[in-house]
């Protein structure tokens, strides 16, 4: 009788993983859809993504905190997290939700999509460690795949308003975001991923409140069910749902299974953006998709990688 052959990959992990990147890749359409419906604006949007995200990830915190074998951090340790979380989730976020008032979220996805190549420049400047040829064919095919997707951008609507300027804020959340990561993948083996992801939700938390108290408009908060609906869905379904998907995706099949199944993410984007917001699919895009993804498998294929909510 002949032995099963067992997956390389469990399917449990894989569909975890799966939905979780999926669920990730909602965060533009959901943002683009409450532009559109309301008269909100990126900060307010992104404030209440985070009232609604916090009582989460305090009772993370604070759970983690109460275990017996829980080690707590050192000072230095704890300004990196601090730090990182400020970095990566409030000025990534806010880069990211001002970008997507002007670009679509297909083209979104691709720029913020570049954010594993910045990881490997900054391991590279920073930590000295050496860019491999596979990793240069692999640059050099995302950078193209962008350059692509974006010239057919520019033939399908050339005189789209804030178009280059919605594209340098989001190129700017892959540099944040891709600082945010490099940090990450060395504070997480010191101090917990899932304490780390606690801790620096909410210092990004603190830094979205404190800048709304300052500039916010109060009043958008009070507009309307429409924008706490879309809030309270960016919170759950784009946020905190997604994060504990794929943190059990990365226990259950490791990080590079994990990177290379969110590949996914920016397909999924450009998909549920025609369905839901009518934007086209076009040649270039669909060309320009399939060497940017390629390119970051080649980047994730075989070596350690952390992987963590995009913005």
């Amino acid at each position: 009788m002949p032995t099963p052959i067992r997956s390389a990959v469990p399917l449990a992990g894989f569909v975890i993983t799966l939905l979780g990147a999926v669920l990730f890749s909602t965060k533009a359409i959901l943002v683009k859809l409450a532009f559109g419906a309301t008269h909100t604006d990126a900060l307010t949007l992104l404030t209440l993504r985070m009232v609604f995200s916090l009582p989460f990830y305090a009772g993370v915190a604070l759970f983690m905190s109460s275990q017996k074998n829980n080690v707590r951090m050192t000072r230095p340790q704890w300004a990196l997290v601090l730090l990182l979380g400020v970095l990566g989730y409030y000025v990534s976020s806010l880069l990211d939700f001002m970008g997507l008032q002007y670009v679509s979220a297909g083209l979104e996805r691709l720029i913020l999509f570049l954010y594993p190549s910045f990881v490997v420049f900054i391991n590279a400047v920073f930590f000295k460690q050496r860019i491999t040829g596979t990793q240069k064919w692999a640059l050099l095919l995302t950078y193209l795949g962008i350059g692509i997707a974006y010239a057919g951008e520019l033939t399908i609507d050339p005189g789209r308003h804030g178009l280059y300027l919605g594209s340098f804020l989001v190129f700017l959340c892959a540099i944040t975001y891709s600082m945010y990561i490099a940090g990450s993948g060395k504070i997480i083996p010191l101090v917990g991923a899932t304490k780390f992801t606690a801790y620096a939700m909410l210092a990004a938390t603190a830094g979205i409140f404190g800048h709304f108290a300052l500039v916010g408009h109060g009043e958008l908060l009070a507009s309307g069910r429409a924008l706490w609906g879309y809030g309270l869905g960016l919170a759950i379904f784009s946020t905190v749902l997604p994060s504990f998907l794929i943190s059990q995706g990365l226990k259950r099949i490791g990080a590079n299974n994990v990177a290379i199944i969110s590949g996914i993410g920016p397909i999924s984007t450009i998909a549920q953006a025609h369905f839901f917001l009518r934007e086209p699919i076009f040649a270039a895009q669909i060309g320009g998709t399939i060497l940017v993804v390629f390119g970051v498998l080649l980047l994730s294929w075989k070596r350690p990688v952390a992987v963590a909510a995009a913005a």
